[in-house]
């Protein structure tokens, strides 16, 4: 399986926690370890957004992909 085909499954299974607190994320790009996704809906104002991003979807993807350097958010 191809990385890129990697980080959208992972995302797929992280959607429903954000969705289900008002949320979502979209996938951008993937360049150079760089993962690059668009905060969307509650997600995009939420104060607690840069624990979600660097603890929740950066380090579930570093750990399931080894290709996968960090998360960047994308406005």
């Amino acid at each position: 399986m191809e990385t890129e085909e990697k980080i959208k499954e992972v995302i797929e299974r992280i959607r429903p926690y954000l969705i289900n607190d008002g949320g979502n994320l979209e996938y951008v790009s993937f360049e150079d370890g760089i993962v690059y996704i668009k905060l969307l809906g509650a997600c995009a104002g939420c104060s607690m957004i840069d624990v979600t991003l660097k603890d929740g979807i950066e380090a579930m993807l570093i750990e399931e992909i080894p290709e996968v350097l960090g998360v960047v958010r994308v406005d």
